[in-house]
């Protein structure tokens, strides 16, 4: 099985950095999934009815992240934070988008808590995954544009596996190659925090939150942690 590690490079320019790692093996995303509907339908209604509303770029949560995009020299009022982009667009629209259960439960636990989440597809993970800064020569496939091929811009920090780049800037966009769909069966779920200290407590709620979502829907489940102080995992089979 893979191992998930965060490189020197970051461990150093980000210290505080806790990450939830949430494995479920025998993944059924084909059945309902009827707690990752109320879970959508009730934060929708929340903020319809003005009791709820997405952290934006005021709050701590989301200006950390784009703090660390302007320092890896990314704009982050162009190329957005995932959990900042799926904030304004629900703002802007009144919903989240509905794309298949796993993804709509990561989704509803990052706005909830303002952390940015993720997943990865294990079956087309090739070798470790590494959490480091881009050295230019690495090719990104965006998700949902299978014949585009992009190169990160050399410092960009990166999730990357030894075929090519999984995300760039960090959490904006995920890779097509390892986008999570109705069939996919070994998926770890990534939630994140640069601020351990302050919201790492907010970070385990909701990584507990989307193991609740979760466990009626699929065999083993593992959820991990991965820092600075313990930079190396290896995922669960």
């Amino acid at each position: 099985m893979p191992a998930v590690r965060i490189s020197p490079a970051v461990a150093d320019a980000f210290p505080d950095t806790l990450i939830a790692l949430v494995t479920a093996t025998g993944l059924r995303g084909h059945e309902p999934w009827p707690a990752t509907v109320t879970a959508v339908e009730d934060l929708e209604r929340q903020l319809a009815a003005g009791t709820w509303q997405p952290a934006d770029e005021t709050d701590p949560r989301i200006e950390a992240w784009h703090t660390a995009y302007r320092s890896f020299g990314t704009n982050p009022r162009r190329v957005r934070p995932s959990v900042d982009a799926l904030g304004r667009r629900m703002a802007k629209k009144g919903g989240l988008p509905r794309i298949n259960p796993a993804v709509d439960s990561y989704n509803a636990v990052s706005v909830r808590h303002g952390l940015p989440a993720g997943a990865f597809d294990l079956d087309h993970v090739t070798g470790d995954i590494d959490i480091r800064p881009a050295d230019g020569g690495e090719e990104f496939t965006p998700l949902g544009e299978p014949g585009t091929v992009e190169h990160p811009k050399p410092g960009e920090i990166v999730y990357a596996d030894t075929t090519g780049v999984l995300t760039r800037h960090w959490n904006h966009r995920d890779a097509h190659r390892t986008r999570v769909t109705e069939d996919s069966a070994h998926v770890t779920f990534v939630l994140e925090t640069l601020h351990a200290t302050r919201d790492g407590h907010l970070l385990k709620t909701a990584a507990e939150e989307l193991r609740t979502l979760l466990l009626p829907h699929t065999g083993p489940l593992t959820v991990d942690y991965l820092s600075p102080a313990h930079p190396r995992i290896t995922l669960a089979p």
